[in-house]
């Protein structure tokens, strides 16, 4: 590495950093006589560096991608779902559940060899105790319910391996969210823990019975996870069975871009998140590699919130769309990893529906639909309507590749219709602050991966995320219709039903101009040829339990 390189590291991330990437070339073993062969090797430590610091390994809560990606790796669910066919498989269930007509029901028969890392058994009584803290939340530890877990009753212990889930009304998403990291199963002294118990500083207590644990934790710098040398529940369709590969994983935290390419491509680390666009070329180079992993659900894009007065006009929403060219985003400042959204979900997600029709860049149509609706131009350019000025608050959002650019290029754009953009900066928790604020941010850019139909209820429903702030305190939404529609792709109980419910949900979402998707965000990885076995799951998160180092 570079004096200059080592400068930069130094500065951005710390000592720390530098320390781990000093021992990482290194880490491993001797080549074995099987290397020219192909044959996995075992042993070594990974170094896998990460853009942004965990903030939670709650499975329930666990969404961000710097947590599922530790997530992913010490924990285990009932079902497996397969990252290229997104079919479901039995991996600690020991088949797929049975389930009752109207999905209000599901049985699941669980293996007898699976132990927690502290020696604990997983069984029903602590698979029923993991799901009821997922289904139910429990307000008094600020657990909220998740998410991907809709219309959850109680359960039912049968006997030591088998548990049944009682639901208050049709919930046809369920077997594939306990596939999802969000529910990662974890031991009942951890699920006794109170929500800020899962927090930095409390990484080695969380025990998961997954193929990897937690070693040790530098706060806000670096984790580290270990083997765990009996692990022998892999999924059963998986080839490799029994100990992780690695000795172990670094994951060490390099927000700086630069930071992250540059170590790699100098081979002082193995892997990196996050490539962004314009550093995708340096990975062609030879003894280097690119995965661009799809996500499999919400696009990356703008939510117009509707309980501000200005967004919850249909005009002034529809003029934004129409005064923003997405095309010239994309071309600008990202690669053919992103393609061009044509609708709220992605091509490979469960449900899609081609919505283009709705997104066609016309500023002409813009600047007449804002004169139309009496957005006169100020002295400024900037539009004004009854004393209020047509001025707009955007959140940089810190997960998504090139979020700040994106909202620059808008800006530009918007500027020429008399439309003004402020970006909102700040870090992760501002960010999760402002956006549940009325008055905080007007438009919100986000995106949601999950390979489910549900992926548009998470986002969207008034109850869950809430992208387009529908819903208001008092219980209240200010667009019923999409709520509905929303709720009704988690409650019909048939697949047609589901996709009948998510195509109605989607026209809706675009007729009504409260969306503009910009493209398939996918999670890009750059890592050097050591690395072998390599993938993530249906979302893109890393999975590095067949991961080898070749040395």
């Amino acid at each position: 590495m570079t004096r200059p390189l080592r400068a930069t590291l130094a500065a951005a991330v710390g000592a720390a950093l530098v320390a781990a990437l000093a021992g990482c070339a290194g880490a491993g073993t001797t080549p074995s006589s099987n290397a020219a062969a192909g044959e996995p090797q075992t042993g070594g430590t990974l170094t896998y560096l990460e853009p942004q610091t965990w903030n939670t390994l709650y499975p329930g809560s666990g969404g961000f991608y710097p947590n599922g990606g530790v997530i992913n790796n010490i924990t285990d669910r009932l079902l497996y779902q397969d990252p290229e066919t997104l079919e479901l498989e039995p991996w600690i269930a020991a088949e797929l559940p049975e389930v009752n007509a109207d999905a209000t029901e599901y049985t699941f028969t669980l293996r007898d060899d699976v132990t927690y890392s502290d020696g604990t058994p997983l069984d029903a009584e602590n698979v029923a105790k993991n799901f009821d803290l997922l289904g139910l939340g429990d307000p008094d530890r600020k657990f909220t319910v998740s998410e991907q877990v809709t219309n959850y009753e109680s359960s039912e212990v049968l006997d030591e391996h088998t548990v049944r889930f009682h639901f208050s009304a049709p919930a046809p998403g369920f077997a594939q969210a306990t596939s999802a990291i969000n529910a990662g199963l974890l031991s009942d002294e951890t699920l006794d823990r109170t929500s800020e118990e899962f927090g930095p500083g409390n990484a080695t207590e969380i025990i998961g019975s997954g193929p990897f644990v937690v070693a040790s934790e530098e706060i806000g710098t670096k984790i580290s996870l270990t083997a765990r040398d009996d692990y022998d529940w892999a999924p059963p369709s998986l080839e490799h069975q029994g100990r992780a590969y690695l000795d172990g994983i670094d994951y060490v935290v390099a927000a700086e871009d630069s930071v992250r390419v540059g170590t790699v491509v100098s081979r002082q680390a193995h892997i990196a998140r996050g490539i962004e666009a314009p550093d995708e070329a340096q990975f062609s180079a030879d003894g280097l590699h690119l995965l661009a992993s799809a996500t499999n659900g919400v696009n990356n894009g703008l939510s117009f919130r509707l309980r501000d007065p200005i967004t919850s006009e249909l005009a002034v929403r529809q003029a934004l769309i129409a005064g923003i060219d997405r095309q010239a985003i994309v071309d600008t400042l990202f690669s053919d990893s992103y393609p061009l959204a044509t609708g709220a979900l992605a091509t490979t997600a469960r449900g899609y529906t081609d919505t283009s029709e709705f997104y066609v860049y016309d500023p002409d149509q813009a600047t007449k639909l804002l004169d139309d609706a009496g957005w006169v131009p100020g002295s400024d350019g900037i539009r004004e309507k009854d004393g209020t000025r047509l001025s707009l608050t955007v959140n940089e959002a810190l997960p998504q590749p090139r979020s700040r650019e994106v909202i620059t290029l808008i800006q530009d754009q918007l500027k020429d219709i008399g439309v003004e953009i402020t970006l909102l900066p700040g870090d992760q928790a501002a960010q999760d602050a402002a956006r549940g604020v009325p008055g905080e941010l007007q438009v919100y850019h986000s995106m949601v991966g999950r390979a489910d139909y549900d992926v548009l209820k998470s986002q969207y429903y008034s109850g869950n995320r809430n992208a387009l702030l529908n819903g208001y305190p008092d219980g209240s939404v200010a667009d019923e219709e999409i709520d509905a529609l929303l709720l009704a792709i988690a409650s019909s109980p048939t697949e047609e039903g589901r996709q009948e419910a998510s195509a109605a949900a989607q026209q809706r979402l675009a007729a009504q101009a409260y969306i503009l998707p910009f493209f398939e965000e996918p999670q890009v990885y750059g890592y050097v040829d050591a690395v072998h076995g390599f993938a993530t799951e249906s979302i893109g998160r890393p999975s590095f339990y067949n991961t080898w180092l070749a040395q």
